[in-house]
């Protein structure tokens, strides 16, 4: 059913494009019922989307073999400030190729009262960093001094990672943004695959580069209402939607202010329109159409 490329690693999954993960094992009842209900978790019991470290390690004379280019991957994260807080949108589809495959994956997350992480890129690396400030988040715990890490250093944390993964020539294929509250300020930071970060009062990720920042260089004030600030992440999404194909209409919105800390919407869709001539008849004027 699904395009098994010759490239394809033999590490990924889930689904007949994954790994072979040897020896497919008896479901859990807890297992058997997640996949009914149709979650992202493969039936042989591996974590979805993720790389099986086991598939790669070296065989007879194939040296060790990283995850060099990415097969499951979400698109745009669009962020902006507004007067007490930072909000970030993005959609939920997680696209194998151009298919769009997984339809309700969360990328953005709750890193800790105070910061929200973004992501755009393969989700299995998504999952390594989410791994990784998990162990950040233990030891916060274990300190048990009432601290915990800041938007900023999370963000200079993630921006050595990042950098340090690009020296090795083995890069985690992500487009991060880091937004939460600096000394109750609002903050945002942007870090890239090779490491390359930097803050500013709105970003995005993938096309939302080029399709919404215009809008926000245009319209963002650092002193807009929340709902100004929502009309104009709607606006956007909706922009991002009509042009970008690995993109649904199907949305969440995360905040963080320091009066309700971090909330993330459930999913919703936006109102569209398709009856402009150039969306009926989109080959009209086109050169070299029959």
């Amino acid at each position: 059913m699904f395009a098994k490329a010759p490239s394809h690693s033999t590490a990924l999954g889930p689904g007949c494009a994954g790994p072979p993960l040897a020896n497919p094992q008896q479901l859990s009842s807890a297992q058997a019922s997640a996949h009914e209900r149709g979650s992202h978790q493969p039936s042989c019991g591996a974590a979805p989307f993720a790389v099986d470290a086991s598939m790669l390690r070296s065989t007879g004379s194939q040296p060790h073999k990283h995850t060099q280019s990415p097969y499951v991957t979400g698109s745009s994260v669009l962020a902006i400030t507004y007067a007490g807080g930072v909000m970030l949108a993005s959609d939920t589809l997680a696209s194998y190729g151009s298919t769009k495959r997984y339809k309700s994956v969360q990328r953005l997350v709750k890193v800790n009262d105070s910061t929200v992480l973004g992501a755009g890129g393969e989700i299995s690396d998504l999952q390594f960093i989410l791994n990784m400030l998990d162990d950040l988040k233990t030891e916060d715990y274990c300190a048990d001094d009432g601290q915990s890490l800041s938007s900023q250093e999370l963000y200079s944390y993630l921006s050595r990672v990042m950098y340090n993964r690009r020296n090795k020539m083995d890069p985690l294929w992500n487009s991060l943004i880091i937004a939460g509250l600096e000394g109750g300020k609002p903050f945002l930071g942007s870090v890239n695959m090779i490491g390359v970060a930097f803050s500013d009062d709105h970003l995005a990720t993938g096309f939302g580069n080029h399709l919404a920042r215009p809008l926000f260089r245009k319209r963002h004030r650092p002193d807009m209402s929340e709902e100004e600030a929502t009309a104009l992440i709607r606006e956007a999404l909706e922009v991002c939607y009509y042009r970008d194909k690995q993109s649904i209409n199907k949305f969440q919105i995360a905040k963080v202010t320091a009066s309700e800390g971090v909330s993330i919407s459930e999913p919703f869709a936006l109102p569209t329109k398709w009856e402009y001539k150039a969306f009926v008849d989109p080959t009209r004027n086109a050169v070299g159409v029959w």
